[in-house]
This record gives C-alpha cells, structure tokens and sequence, in this order.
C-alpha cells in the first residue's frame, strides 16, 4: 500500500483522541488496512457534478456530508466510480453506451467521501450497475485489459448485500489481494433475480491467480458456497450459457 506503516500508527493514536460525534470511524479487522480507520471525508460531489457526471437521482443521497477529517492518505492507485443507467439500456445502440464516470478517487478521505454520499445498495433501483475499476481500465469486455479475462460472481441476498459490496472495495482498494495486479475491479449488478457483486480480472489463463484471488475473496466475505470463474470470451459467445471454469 502507499500508506506506510508510521502512517497507520499515527492514524490508529489519532482514533482514540478523535470525538466520536465529529468523526465516523470504524475499528480495525485484521483483512483491512488503515482504510477503516477514517469512515468520513470531505465535502461530497455538489449538485452541479453529480447531474454532469450522470445517474443523479439513483446514486447520489441528498443529505448533507459528515463533518471531516482534514488530512490526505493516498492509495497505491486510483480508481474510479463508474454506472449504468438503468432508464437508457432500452435504448442504447451497443451494451455499454449508458456507461458514465461518477468519479475518481486517489486517497482514502476521497473514497469515504464519495461512498457515504452513495444511496445505499437496498435502494437502488433494479437493471442498474455501479462498477468500481481502477482509473485507466473501463468496465467493458472491449476493454483492452479485460479482453483476455474473467469474472467471479457472488450472488447476495439484500441483508448483506452492503457490507459485502463496502468490504470488497475496502479490499480492492487497500490492495488485499496477492495477485492484486491482476484484478481490473468489482461491480456490483441490481437485478430481480437477485443482486450480484463480480470482481473482473485480466488474464483468465492465468489460473493460478484466478483461484487466489477467487479464494481470498470468500474467505474475505465468509463465503461458504461453491463460486464460479467465468472467462469472458465465453460469456460474449454462449451468453447465460457460459458454464464456469474454475471453482473455489
């Protein structure tokens, strides 16, 4: 991670002094970095940003920000917020067409800023799709860097649906994952049949690093159920046919 340890020894001496009714903190676990530390961050996207960055209305709350911690902690990379508008698929020409940039963030304040000013996952509407990639990639299989890769999916019932979308990004972005260089990022799908979160990867030869990171990924979540990788190019050409190559 690009915060170092002296960072998070002077974080973790700031949380016992902060007043608790100023800050939003949430304690350490051991599977998450100094992320959890600061549950806050600066003023939110303004009325102007969230209606031209697109999906006002199904991402954004209205409710004023939390009071902040005024200090900067930088993650080893950006990501970036990323939805598909649920009121546009009907009438896009190609998939991906309603895709917007929400925003992109480069520190922990930034990350916590963005995700408290998010409606939560329950209230989101059904069809919708709200990605978290890391900035140079987009969420398409056309996507130079997902071209070769892959998908592992989750499906979730609504009670744990956002604590295991908000530890999946945690995880992501404080780069938990061994084989971290080779995930693209997570999305998180809304759908009447269920809602799923799937983290997509690279290089879906690879096998060795799907089955890590499918592997950390359920013990991450307390996952007991059987989860499937699938490879892309077999989505693209058998659709809801496409079967799973690996399994962890």
């Amino acid at each position: 991670m690009a915060v170092e340890a002296s960072s998070l020894s002077a974080i973790m001496a700031e949380e016992e002094n902060l007043d608790p009714n100023t800050t939003n903190l949430i304690r350490f676990e051991k599977h998450l970095p100094v992320i959890r530390a600061i549950r806050g961050g600066e003023e939110g996207p303004s009325k102007e940003q969230k209606i031209a960055c697109g999906g006002n209305g199904y991402v954004w709350k209205k409710s004023k920000p939390t009071t902040v911690i005024q200090r900067s902690h930088a993650f080893q990379r950006s990501w970036t917020f990323w939805f598909d508008n649920p009121s546009s698929k009907s009438y896009q020409a190609t998939w991906g067409s309603s895709l917007r940039t929400l925003y992109t963030f480069a520190t922990i304040e930034e990350f916590w800023s963005l995700y408290n000013n998010m409606h939560p996952p329950t209230k989101w509407v059904h069809g919708s799709d709200l990605y978290c990639f890391k900035r140079e990639i987009e969420p398409k299989w056309e996507d130079p860097v997902c071209a070769n890769g892959g998908k592992w999916t989750m499906m979730f019932p609504k009670a744990t649906l956002e604590s295991s979308w908000l530890n999946t990004l945690l995880a992501l972005v404080g780069e938990q994952f061994e084989h971290g260089d080779e995930i693209c990022g997570a999305v998180l799908n809304f759908r009447m049949r269920g809602d799923k979160i799937c983290v997509w990867t690279k290089n879906a030869a690879n096998e060795e690093a799907q089955l890590s990171i499918g592997k950390q990924w359920k013990e991450l979540l307390g996952c007991n159920e059987i989860v499937g990788f699938i490879f892309h190019e077999d989505a693209k050409t058998l659709d809801r046919n496409a079967k799973p190559r690996y399994t962890v």
